[in-house]
């Protein structure tokens, strides 16, 4: 499974008021540190696959949610559980880390 592609109202209803965990990676198309994490969030996906939400948020389409949660810096990986932020992850990260962090939410 590929990682969903969500809009405001998509992070609302999956992810804010969702249960469980949920990493969102906010993005852009134009950030090159975006591109290269591109992969290891998709791979991400499917390794956590019914586990956590695995989703991206494009901060160009999206403004209010990067402001919601002050995106100062793409790529930000947040970390939710049960709607609330955990963590977040700036930068490019290591798949590995990525993922320890996702399996402790």
């Amino acid at each position: 499974m590929s990682a969903l592609h969500m809009s405001s109202e998509d992070f609302k209803r999956i992810v804010a008021e969702g249960k469980g965990g949920a990493v969102v990676d906010f993005w852009a198309t134009w950030c090159g540190p975006c591109k290269m994490l591109g992969p290891t969030i998709e791979e991400l996906a499917d390794e956590l696959e019914g586990k956590v939400v695995v989703g991206k948020v494009d901060v160009d389409e999206n403004r209010d949610l990067a402001g919601e949660f002050g995106v100062m810096s793409i790529p930000t990986v947040i970390f939710f559980k049960d709607g609330k932020e955990v963590t977040r992850l700036v930068g490019v990260q290591s798949k590995e880390k990525l993922l320890a962090t996702a399996n402790s939410l």
